[in-house]
């Protein structure tokens, strides 16, 4: 199945960052683009950049957090290229680092909004067109802070930890459809993450903690060290193509730095030894699934 050429792509936060790279990169592979954003302003710089480059492109001022938003993206997509082929759950953001208690509950709510409920209203409204369309393929946004529990991750953690396992059933649910799935599990890559802040939307009660708008209140604020690892990542275009070599490929993860292997190694080696000891276990290791042969949560090769 052709997965690029003639094909229709939607990108949620594709305006900037890895969702704009993506863009242009999938543009490049002869793709119809089809980029959402929340900054009309943002958005309407990237439709000129990616027309310039020759892609054909639509640009849909949207929010990731409304089903409504989503519904009109997917409603214009339908209408300028006549079908949809392909979606990237992209738009996010970092929410707050930190320890547990600095944390407020509108911090809470506002990451899980955009990064969890962001993919699964996206998934909801464009999943039955790729099925219409005869299958596709799917690559929703996680990150490394996806493949293990980070300290002072907070709700950016929870978050990623769960796009990645949903990435994960979705992938078994879909392939029936002809709809691959895969979750992008970055390390540090070259965006405006850590400034998240700027769109911040107005309906969310004001932080417990100092917003963080731009670099010199990061600054002041003490987050130098993570706008330096992030700044100190690498390029999105380099990110862009390692998604198109990973799509084509079929990978139901797709990482880009194998140096955080032995990290996310570790954490199947804590979770193997915890098996280890239920199994050790006179209380459980005697207990089975009740499943026999048939194990629900395994895809097939």
């Amino acid at each position: 199945m052709e997965l690029f050429k003639k094909k229709t792509l939607i990108i949620s936060g594709g305006a900037e960052g890895i969702g704009f790279a993506v863009a242009k990169a999938a543009g490049h592979e002869g793709m119809n683009v089809v980029i959402s954003d929340i900054s009309e302003a943002t958005l309407s710089s990237a439709e000129q950049t990616l027309t310039d480059a020759g892609i054909s492109v639509l640009a849909v001022c949207a929010d990731a957090r409304h089903e409504a938003d989503w519904r009109r993206v997917a409603d214009a997509a339908l209408e300028r290229f006549g079908g949809i082929h392909a979606l990237m759950n992209n738009a996010g953001v970092g929410g707050a680092a930190g320890e547990l208690e600095s944390m407020s509950l509108e911090d809470w709510r506002w990451t899980i909004d955009v990064n969890l409920m962001g993919v699964v209203i996206g998934m909801q409204t464009v999943i039955p067109h790729i099925k219409a369309a005869g299958g596709g393929w799917v690559v929703n946004v996680a990150s490394m802070a996806g493949m293990t529990g980070i300290p002072c991750g907070g709700a950016y953690n929870a978050t990623k930890l769960a796009v990645a396992g949903l990435s994960e059933g979705w992938a078994v649910e879909l392939a029936p459809h002809n709809i691959q799935v895969a979750a992008l599990c970055p390390g540090f890559v070259k965006t405006r993450i850590y400034l998240s802040d700027r769109n911040r939307p107005d309906d969310y009660a004001q932080s417990d903690r100092p917003l963080i708008t731009t670099d010199e209140e990061a600054l002041a604020e003490g987050r130098t060290v993570i706008a330096s690892a992030v700044n100190g990542g690498i390029e999105p275009n380099v990110l862009a193509q390692r998604v198109i070599e990973s799509v084509r490929a079929g990978d139901p993860y797709i990482f880009t730095h194998p140096d955080f292997r032995p990290v996310v190694a570790h954490r199947y080696q804590m979770i193997d030894q915890a098996f280890a000891s239920a199994e050790a276990s006179p209380i459980v290791g005697h207990i089975k699934g009740g499943m026999g042969d048939a194990n629900p949560f395994a895809g097939s090769d």
